[in-house]
């Protein structure tokens, strides 16, 4: 290991170079082994979805409550993550209202955003 000042830029920069070798020979072994004149087939560069011919154009909208629905998820998920190491600590001797408090604070700011959701119809599906 190397000590002192610039011990730590020292490492940094091992460590990025050794990525950056890792880059180039990735992409100079796939230069090596590749075919020369790779085949090209009719239809090669059609795009090709769950074994269903594309049919119509390549512009499709996306409805933003799918955007909701995944954040409602990614929001309860952490929730969840916060839920696990607060039920550990909760059960040791000590930590009685302060973390029961804290926790429903917490619980309850999530509650919130959801009777909010909920009331503006948000969470309905059409």
């Amino acid at each position: 290991m190397v000590d002192g000042y610039l011990g730590s830029y020292a490492t940094l920069g091992l460590v990025i170079g050794a990525g950056v070798l890792v880059f180039v020979g990735a992409f100079g072994a796939n230069r090596l082994l590749r075919p020369a004149n790779p085949a090209e087939p009719p239809g090669k560069y059609i795009a090709y979805e769950s074994g269903i011919d594309p049919v119509g154009g390549d512009w499709a909208q996306v409805q933003i409550r799918y955007y909701v629905y995944a954040y409602l998820y990614v929001l309860f998920a952490v929730e969840a993550v916060f839920l696990f190491p607060w039920a550990v600590v909760f059960d040791r001797p000590g930590f009685g209202t302060a973390t029961v408090t804290e926790m429903a604070i917490f619980v309850a700011v999530l509650a919130l955003g959801i009777l909010y959701a909920w009331r503006k119809k948000i969470l309905t599906w059409t």
